[in-house]
């Protein structure tokens, strides 16, 4: 009987064994009696959920949970009896909720999560700041934090698009954390960048498992095939044919898989590709061996301030990249975008991976397999210096690119 047993807990051991981590949330959909929140009492808290509002804003009120015909929230849930109202508030001031997760998100893997969120065409509640009842329907997204205590917000893991759809829509997570998360947090925010505060709302539902994935960084797919999408990197007879001007150096060819089209009304912003020889020569790119995880920062990619259009000086660069990555065919690397600026996280996170994304374009569509390459907005979380507005030297090096080795033996097969 002995031996029997050993048997089977090696045979459920081995079967468990790699299987996907799913971690389950409390109370996914929301499910409790309709209510208003209200400070103290029974109606302060959510089942399985802790209102953040009580540690950030004490003097808030808790999210509500709809349907509510007192505040025109009428609309249906996406699944089970009620769903979650969060607010963004005109005092600058905007709801969160939180709960300990039963099994620890772990640094250095990844995560899937979905959730379904909507919003209503009515959400009258009071203003601090009119102190009238006003109608909460201005746009807003979802983000989701991580953290080692209650309402621990030490790492952003995710945000929304902003939330304008009416009816139920499943939005799609990848979490990457950097340290051991213990408690999720999700919140409603204002679009940004925004200077002045406004009120609003996201309703929420139907939060699906956490479950563990592959951490295969984001791959260049070239969906898209208009000048916004690809940079416009042409020919030269196809410039002199289309604008009857003369490139002055060398240009790379069309890329004519991508079936890119070039607009004569826009030609001063086409990417013309000048003589690598004469661009500052990056350090760390003429090595012989590299090693997974080496990090080579790019100072010389220059982008359109708020934005990821890569400026016409930046191209030297980019031809050293790569001139780099055809010299080390084995190799498969991440580029990462950083920023420097001020506006909150999200903004500059969805700014840096927008920046490093074509860069990543330019380097496939000078003729590095996209599948040598991956990208990775990092935005303002690692600066090499300070970021004081009145020191733009020390700013300048936190704007940068940075190629990292994540392989160093692809074989054209991965």
């Amino acid at each position: 009987m002995r031996y029997i047993f050993i048997l089977i807990a090696t045979i459920l051991s081995y079967c468990l064994e790699g299987q996907d981590v799913e971690i389950a949330i409390s109370n996914p959909s929301f499910e409790d009696v309709p209510h208003r929140g209200t400070l103290g009492g029974a109606d302060s808290q959510i089942k399985g959920w802790y209102d953040c509002g009580q540690l950030q804003f004490p003097t808030e009120t808790p999210p509500d949970i709809h349907p509510i015909n007192a505040w025109k929230v009428t609309k249906g849930p996406s699944h089970g009896n009620s769903y979650l109202g969060l607010v963004i508030r005109d005092n600058d001031t905007w709801e969160a909720v939180t709960q300990r997760l039963p099994i620890a998100m772990e640094e250095g893997k990844c995560y899937a999560f979905n959730v379904d969120l909507s919003r209503s065409d009515f959400y009258i509640s009071g203003s601090k700041m009119t102190q009238s009842l006003e109608n909460y329907t201005n746009p807003a997204v979802l983000r989701i934090h991580g953290g080692t205590g209650v309402c621990g917000r030490q790492e952003q893991l995710g945000e929304s698009t902003t939330v304008t759809n009416d009816e139920w829509r499943t939005y799609e997570f990848k979490f990457e954390p950097e340290r051991t998360v213990n408690y999720l947090t999700i919140e409603a925010f204002y679009k940004t960048p925004t200077l002045i505060p406004y009120n609003g709302h996201i309703l929420v539902d139907n939060a699906s498992l956490i479950v563990e994935i592959p951490c295969d960084e984001e791959q260049l797919e070239f969906k898209e095939s208009t000048p916004e999408a690809l940079p416009l990197i042409v020919s030269e007879e196809k410039i002199n044919k289309q604008t009857k001007k003369t490139a002055p150096v060398p240009i790379a060819e069309l890329l004519e898989e991508n079936d890119v089209q070039v607009n004569p009304m826009i030609v001063d912003d086409l990417i013309v590709i000048p003589d690598p020889v004469a661009t500052e020569k990056i350090k760390g790119l003429e090595k012989e061996n590299y090693s997974i995880g080496e990090t080579i920062p790019i100072h010389n990619i220059y982008f359109a301030m708020d934005s990821a259009s890569v400026k016409r000086t930046s191209i030297g660069a980019i031809e050293q990249l790569v001139e780099f990555m055809k010299r080390n065919q084995s190799i498969v690397i991440e580029v990462g975008g950083h920023t420097n600026t001020a506006p909150p996280t999200s903004y500059c996170d969805e700014l840096s991976s927008r920046r490093a994304k074509e860069v990543a374009k330019l380097l496939a569509a000078r003729g590095v397999p996209a599948k040598r390459l991956r990208y990775k907005g990092y935005g303002k979380r690692r600066p090499l210096a300070t970021n004081d507005l009145k020191d733009f030297a020390a700013r300048s090096k936190n704007q940068r690119v940075e190629v990292k080795i994540l392989k160093t033996d692809f074989s054209g097969t991965d």
